[in-house]
């Protein structure tokens, strides 16, 4: 390529430096400077390559202007030079910025992390203030409330106060009454001695009236075991009959006073009144007792004394009582419920 400089054209370097020639020339272009060429951007290399197209297309130029054009290429060249080191430093410059803006942004996502962090603990924080501004409330509420029982206790003091006094004054009453009572205690003594000789005296005769009371009630026992006794012998006689018309109790032998064997207590079981009879073509053990005076709780004693022991011992047991007189109006009706047939003394004739 051989390029040629035309007239009046104007370059324009980065460097803001402005060029205006008339020229005309025919050179060739230098390996070193066809190699600059590649180094510059691609925007530039085009301006460079087309004002050589320019000069190719002229073919006349003068000695003034080759020199002229000597110098341009040379201050070209110069500035193309200043150009490159510029880029490679701009280069450098934007890898530095690049790594800075890779740190900043490492930095930005660093706080925008510690930030999250930070509104997390003000919403914490902002919630425990809110807690403990309602526990202050409550606190002052609470202070107020003892301020007003401080109050009701001060003035409970001064009424503890004036009722002290009224006791100390009552305690100076007490203790003069309590004198009184002394010598009223003295006097009581006294008399209490006195009342012990008579103590001792009343139970002196006391002692001579339980002896006395013992004595008879032996003998009365002896008579109630006579009368008892007397009973139960006309009952042995004349039950047989009464059982038979009235139950259909035929007495086998005699009824007469027994003792039963309980092989589960192992004990004796007293029978006043016992026998064995049949009825129905069964065979019955007909067991009982006589009595002065018939009660309900006699009733039960000998339902659970002897006829609940004897009825686990033989089979068909026949109860019967035997009394004198019965304590109320519905007590041989309530033995009859019971299962227990019950004579008069009367009846035994």
């Amino acid at each position: 390529m051989y390029p040629c400089v035309f007239k009046n054209f104007f370059i324009r370097f980065r460097s803001g430096i402005f060029y205006k020639k008339s020229i005309l020339i025919v050179m060739p272009l230098s390996s070193s400077f066809i190699k600059l060429l590649e180094k510059v951007e691609p925007e530039l290399r085009d301006v460079f390559l087309a004002f050589f197209d320019e000069i190719e297309k002229q073919r006349t130029i003068t000695r003034e202007e080759f020199n002229d054009l000597k110098e341009i290429v040379r201050d070209l060249a110069e500035n193309l030079s200043k150009l490159t080191q510029k880029v490679d430093q701009l280069a450098e410059a934007q890898r530095k910025t690049e790594e800075r803006l890779n740190q900043l942004a490492q930095r930005v996502d660093e706080l925008a992390e510690a930030q999250r962090r930070t509104e997390e603990r003000l919403n914490q924080l902002a919630e425990a203030q809110r807690r403990t501004e309602e526990r202050l409330n409550q606190l002052a509420q609470r202070v107020d409330e003892l301020a007003e029982a401080q109050r009701r206790t001060e003035e409970r003091l001064n009424q503890l106060a004036q009722r002290v006094d009224e006791l100390a004054e009552a305690q100076r009453r007490t203790e003069e009454r309590l004198n009184q009572l002394a010598e009223a205690q003295r006097k009581t003594e006294e008399r209490l001695n006195q009342l012990a000789e008579a103590q001792r005296k009343t139970e002196e005769r006391l002692a001579l009236l339980i002896k006395e009371f013992r004595d008879m009630r032996r003998q009365f026992g002896d008579l109630s075991d006579s009368v008892g006794y007397g009973l139960e012998d006309r009952a042995c006689k004349f039950l047989p009959k009464l059982l038979e018309r009235d139950y259909g109790v035929k007495v086998i032998g005699k009824l007469v006073q027994e003792f039963i064997f309980d092989p589960r207590s192992g004990k004796y079981i007293e029978v006043n009144i016992f026998g064995k009879g049949t009825r129905d073509g069964e065979s019955v053990v007909i067991i009982g007792e006589a009595k002065s005076r018939l009660s309900k709780n006699k009733v039960n004693e000998f339902i659970r004394d002897k006829v609940n022991k004897i009825s686990k011992i033989y089979e068909n047991v026949f109860p019967v009582l035997v009394i004198y007189v019965r304590s109320e109006p519905d007590t041989v009706e309530y033995a009859k419920s019971k299962g227990v047939a019950v004579y008069y003394s009367r009846e035994l004739e």
